[in-house]
């Protein structure tokens, strides 16, 4: 059976933890079916193009099915386009998905569920990672294409000057703020980003938030819930008393922080030497990677910043052949050693997170031979994610309320529950039925 979550007019009871699945007719023109086969696929991600010319050129050949990639815009932009393109019935064979947008084009009825032509998939996936395309459903939506685990970046070399000590929980990371500000009281450890909704999120994963969640027909938010309120709280009493700085990153101000060695660590995700690259150049080579620090010690808990899948669409007339390049594209090692080097993407597949293409760090982190060895680690303790239908709402009210009280080093209770609110009351706009 396949599941829609809609407004309330038209929903369908769901179980509960359950999430919908495109309602598109039964695919009959697959692998083997007779004469050619031509896909089309939407994405944003460089050099994808490249990688499908491997697939054309091999088993596309074997088998009759060819690729073709038309570059995209990503994030909204492409969830808005290829939402229109879906309700004139004139979709992409695939799309690039990111995590955070399944709900949305699921609820839409543009994407199909993959399940069946999976396979064996999920074995070559960390759970929490596969979660997020599976929606908590007995449904596949999408094939995991890259994952952004978080991981706790700083200057080895001020670290040693100032005789701190690399934190391995978030109370010791408090502690190593303000021992710096003492010996240091012109720099920070790091800095709460206002800016960076997606970071924050990936937080309250590691904390063990669940922010959307169905049940009984009804979507059920709880951003402003215990886990979360404890990260709002944690940061927000930081940057109250001074300890970290509370301007927004990706700016001037804040690569020359990060290239002068006023900012001395970065929460980030396994994506940041390229960052660093380009904020920070005269720093190469004095950073290093650890852990996320841990809400209870010992424990092997990270969250996710950025991802994203590779989806089949309703519209599709060839969804087997769709869901086989799919499946190859994600999981084939010869695509995976692609996709890290035209993409430069950290693949979700387990196996694709060493060797090959990361058999070496990044060259910004040369002094860290084993860079890729360490971020699989902490890479299978991924949380999972739970997104709803408009995390553009929560995002944008994220950006609006913890921009002024950052600024207003207020602390950052209000704030999380003015996201709350702003995320339900779209919710009940939109239609959806919604459970208090």
């Amino acid at each position: 059976m396949k599941y829609r979550i809609a407004a309330a007019s038209t929903a369908t009871v769901l179980a509960a933890t359950a999430l919908l699945s495109g309602c598109g007719s039964p695919d009959g023109d697959g692998p083997s079916s007779s004469g050619p086969v031509e896909l089309t696929y939407w994405a944003w991600a460089p050099g994808l193009d490249k990688v499908a010319d491997l697939w054309n050129a091999g088993e596309g050949k074997k088998s009759g099915i060819t690729v073709t990639v038309k570059k995209q815009a990503s994030g909204d932009d492409l969830v808005t386009k290829i939402i229109t393109a879906a309700k004139a019935h004139k979709a992409p064979d695939l799309v690039q998905a990111e995590y955070q947008a399944l709900p949305t084009l699921v609820s839409n009825d543009v994407l199909a569920d993959i399940s069946k032509e999976a396979g064996d998939a999920e074995d070559e996936f960390a759970a929490g990672v596969w979660q997020q395309a599976t929606l908590g459903s007995d449904a596949l939506y999408a094939m995991p294409q890259d994952s952004g685990p978080l991981m706790f970046y700083y200057r080895q070399d001020l670290f040693k000057q100032y005789g701190l000590t690399v934190p391995t929980t978030w109370d010791e990371f408090a502690e190593t703020a303000r021992a710096l500000k003492e010996k240091a009281p012109e720099k920070d450890l790091t800095t709460f980003s206002s800016n960076d909704s997606g970071l924050f999120a990936g937080l309250a994963q590691q904390a063990g938030a669940t922010w959307w969640t169905t049940g009984d027909d009804k979507w059920k938010v709880a951003i402003d819930d215990p886990a979360t309120r404890k990260v709002a709280d944690f940061w927000g009493g930081l940057v109250k008393e001074g300890a970290i700085d509370n301007q927004p990153m990706y700016t001037p101000a804040w690569n020359k922080a990060l290239n002068t060695g006023k900012q001395v660590a970065w929460v980030s995700a396994v994506w940041a030497p390229g960052t660093l690259t380009t904020a920070a150049p005269d720093t190469r080579g004095k950073w290093a990677m650890a852990p996320l620090p841990q809400w209870k010690t010992g424990e092997n808990v990270t969250g996710s910043w950025g991802g994203s899948s590779t989806a089949v669409t309703n519209d599709s007339e060839h969804k087997e052949a769709a869901a086989t390049f799919a499946k190859w594209l994600n999981t084939d090692a010869t695509a995976l050693t692609a996709l890290v080097k035209e993409s430069g993407i950290y693949p979700a597949a387990t196996a694709a997170q060493t060797g090959g293409a990361l058999t070496q760090a990044p060259v910004f982190f040369s002094n860290q031979p084993d860079f890729y060895a360490t971020a699989a680690e902490i890479a299978k303790g991924t949380a999972p994610a739970a997104w709803g239908p408009n995390v553009n709402v929560a995002y944008t009210a994220f950006k609006d309320n913890f921009a002024q009280a950052a600024k207003n080093k207020s602390g950052f209770g209000p704030a999380l529950t003015a996201m709350q609110d702003a995320t339900v009351a779209d919710l009940k706009k939109q239609g959806f039925g919604v459970s208090e």
